[in-house]
């Protein structure tokens, strides 16, 4: 008896350890693609992915506070992020996204941006975040790497 509970408690672990994660939410258009690429390979070369389509897999680590719009998601190298853009109002994240798993499939962009620009930028992210840009805050022109995002999916 003790024998055949051990086996069920072993059996048992072992699928609910080798069970793949399953979609429990999808935003936007459908995920096509089936493997993923690895956040820290698009961040190591950038250039030979913009234009690409991929389809990359990590925690949500912000959401935009204001209209969902974007997301962060960590990396598989330690930390590294990259952030998914989605057009306004066609696909809202909840905050209640932060710490899942995600699947996200979109393009991976390049942006120049002048000081200008980047300024402005850093202006906005603090806005959003409740807060006050600093006035003695520097910025320089400088390229962003980021994925134009179709489709999400979260993972269980």
């Amino acid at each position: 008896m003790l024998r055949r509970l051990i086996m069920c408690v072993v059996v048992f672990a072992v699928t609910a350890c080798t069970q793949e994660p399953k979609i429990t939410e999808n935003f936007g258009e459908k995920i096509t693609l089936q493997e993923p690429t690895r956040v820290s390979k698009i961040l190591a070369q950038p250039e030979s992915y913009v234009g690409q389509t991929v389809l990359v897999q990590g925690k949500v680590l912000a959401v935009c506070p204001n209209k969902g719009c974007w997301i962060e998601i960590d990396s598989d190298a330690p930390a590294e992020k990259i952030q998914v853009k989605v057009e306004d109002d066609v696909i809202v994240f909840p905050q209640s996204l932060k710490g899942k798993q995600v699947l996200v499939q979109g393009v991976v962009e390049k942006l120049h941006l002048t000081k200008e620009q980047a300024l402005a930028m850093k202006q906005h992210e603090a806005e959003e975040s409740g807060e006050e840009l600093d006035a003695t805050t520097e910025v320089s022109e400088q390229t962003i790497y980021r994925i134009k995002g179709l489709g999400a999916a979260v993972l269980n």
